[in-house]
C-alpha cells in the first residue's frame, strides 16, 4: 500500500469514528473531493490536512500518525510515539 492510500483510509476512519458524513466538510471541501481523498486518488496539501483535522476536532498529526500505522501493520502506537519523541529531541529541545 502506498502512503496516499493510507492517508485516505486514515481520514475516512477518523471521519467515521466521529460520526461525520462527507457532506460535513462542505465548508472546506466538496463531498466529491473528500471521497477522492478517502479513496487515495488525490494528494491533499498540508493546508487541506490541517483544515480537515480542525473540522474533525483533532490534531493534523493524528491523521498522519494513523496513516503510518495503517501503512505498517507491525508498528504500534507506543513504538511510533517513542520514535517521534526521540527524533524530535535530537532535532530540537522540546
Amino acid at each position: 500500500m502506498e502512503i496516499q492510500k493510507a492517508l485516505g483510509l486514515a481520514i475516512k476512519e477518523i471521519r467515521i469514528s466521529k460520526g461525520l458524513t462527507q457532506e460535513f466538510f462542505s465548508d472546506i471541501s466538496s463531498r466529491t473531493y473528500v471521497s477522492v481523498l478517502e479513496n487515495g486518488k488525490k494528494r491533499p496539501s498540508i493546508e487541506k490536512i490541517d483544515s480537515l483535522a480542525t473540522a474533525m476536532g483533532i490534531h493534523p498529526l493524528t491523521i498522519l500518525t494513523l496513516s503510518y500505522l495503517i501503512l505498517d501493520k507491525e508498528l504500534n502506537i507506543a513504538e511510533l510515539q517513542n520514535k517521534i519523541s526521540s527524533e524530535l529531541e535530537k532535532i530540537k529541545s522540546v
